[in-house]
């Protein structure tokens, strides 16, 4: 920051501005190699998983013998190394089928992002070298070009699916259709890996799909700290320059991690965004101070996504909130909210939703983390929900109106200053 200073004193003064990249890189360093603290990094050695890897390796041996391998269920919190652990057998399956020269492939598709039957079908289609469009065929064909891509030579397919439960949540007809694609082969062989943070989403699968899925499971138990210690202790030689840590920040990450259900995401996020940090202020070493930022940095980076991730109906309550929240009431009822969000609804053009379905919403902000509602009795009057807003107000905010439909509400609790939110609606 003060080299930065130093520059623009320069500028100002007539002088030759150096390249501003100059004054970055002669900055102290920090990061040997960051990808190796992010979540796709898929190290040589996975530590504290060595039964995981080999009771899955186990399982899909048979594809290089030309035999078909049972489908897996994987269950595990988030941070359990579900994902590292499937990416890792299968990069060593593909690299021992190539000495063999037999032909074995993984195909690994996120179902946060490809999460109906077409774009799964359409995305493994492509991956199969396939011209298919991502819309605008019939489903049939799609599947039919798939089969056929598959069955184009003797081969073992063994499909990924993570997050598989969001798939499920939108129907199981891709599973139920790629579960039973086996009868259909005639030169080729396929597998399919599901995991899921979800113990329970098994409940909204067909019992016919369940039976044809469900052949192994296997689940990965959180971390504990110790553990935590040696996955970070691992990246951190691959990440940051030697002595560059200090001694107390890998215990510290580690520690706090465990408190989050064993989460080695946390962990590598909150080392990652300390080292960040660290490199930003120009500090030579990264302390026990810049992981407490960290902590600040991500759980408010945290609640900003999942904002931004709302649908419009939402936002237009939370930003309800946010206005009663600056008119100075620490806590609001159910009818409040509504009465605020009824009238929001007509300053951006959308339909007005039931007081019953602005609760459900509302149960669903609860769940997310972005307020805290609690039922109160008001004895003979009944029951009420108080809620109080639990986020930081001007990230959500800003947030908010980075949504184009939410712009006409830019500014407005500014010309409410001083007025009563309810009253000034009022027509």
């Amino acid at each position: 920051m003060v080299k930065l200073l130093k520059m623009l004193v320069l500028l100002s003064c007539g002088g030759v501005m150096p390249n501003i990249f100059e004054s970055l890189m002669s900055s102290p360093k920090i990061f040997k190699n960051r990808d190796a603290l992010r979540h796709s990094y898929t190290p040589e050695t996975l530590p504290h998983r060595s039964e995981q890897i080999e009771e899955l390796a186990t399982i899909l041996v048979p594809a290089l013998k030309g035999e078909t391998p049972s489908n897996i269920f994987i269950y595990g919190k988030t941070g359990t190394g579900k994902t590292a652990t499937v990416k890792f057998v299968g990069r060593q399956l593909e690299e021992m089928s190539r000495k063999l020269s037999v032909h074995c492939y993984v195909h690994y598709l996120n179902c946060e992002r490809i999460d109906t039957q077409y774009r799964v079908l359409a995305t493994l289609a492509k991956a199969l070298g396939r011209n298919v469009p991502m819309t605008g065929w019939p489903t049939d064909q799609v599947y039919d070009e798939v089969r056929r891509a598959i069955d184009s030579r003797d081969q073992t397919i063994v499909i990924v699916l993570d997050e598989i439960d969001k798939l499920v949540r939108k129907g199981d007809d891709v599973l139920y259709n790629l579960s039973r694609i086996n009868g259909e082969l005639e030169n080729a062989r396929v597998s399919i890996i599901g995991i899921s943070n979800d113990l329970k989403f098994k409940n909204f699968l067909d019992p016919r799909v369940l039976s044809s899925l469900s052949e192994e499971e296997l689940i990965f138990p959180p971390y504990n700290a110790e553990q935590l210690q040696d996955i970070l202790a691992q990246r951190a030689e691959l990440a940051f320059y030697e002595g560059v840590l200090e001694e107390d920040v890998i215990p510290y990450c580690a520690a706090l991690a465990a408190q989050e259900h064993g989460d080695a995401r946390k962990a590598l996020d909150l080392l990652r965004v300390s080292g960040e940090i660290a490199e930003k202020e120009g500090a030579n070493k990264i302390t026990r101070e810049h992981v407490k930022k960290a902590v600040r940095k991500i759980e408010t980076d945290y609640v900003v996504e999942a904002v931004r991730m709302l649908p419009t109906q939402s936002k237009v309550l939370v930003y309800g909130m946010i206005i009663l929240t600056e008119s100075g009431l620490r806590k609001f009822t159910t009818g409040e909210v509504y009465a605020i969000y009824k009238n929001l609804c007509k300053k951006v053009g959308i339909d007005c939703l039931t007081q019953r379905r602005v609760s459900d919403l509302i149960s669903e902000l609860d769940m997310l983390g972005i307020i805290n509602s609690i039922i109160i009795s008001k004895g003979r009057y009944g029951r009420t929900r108080e809620i109080k807003l639990d986020v930081p107000i001007e990230p959500v905010k800003n947030a908010l109106l980075e949504d184009y439909r939410l712009s006409p509400l830019a500014g407005i609790e500014k010309s409410m200053k001083g007025i009563p939110p309810l009253e000034a609606f009022e027509t």
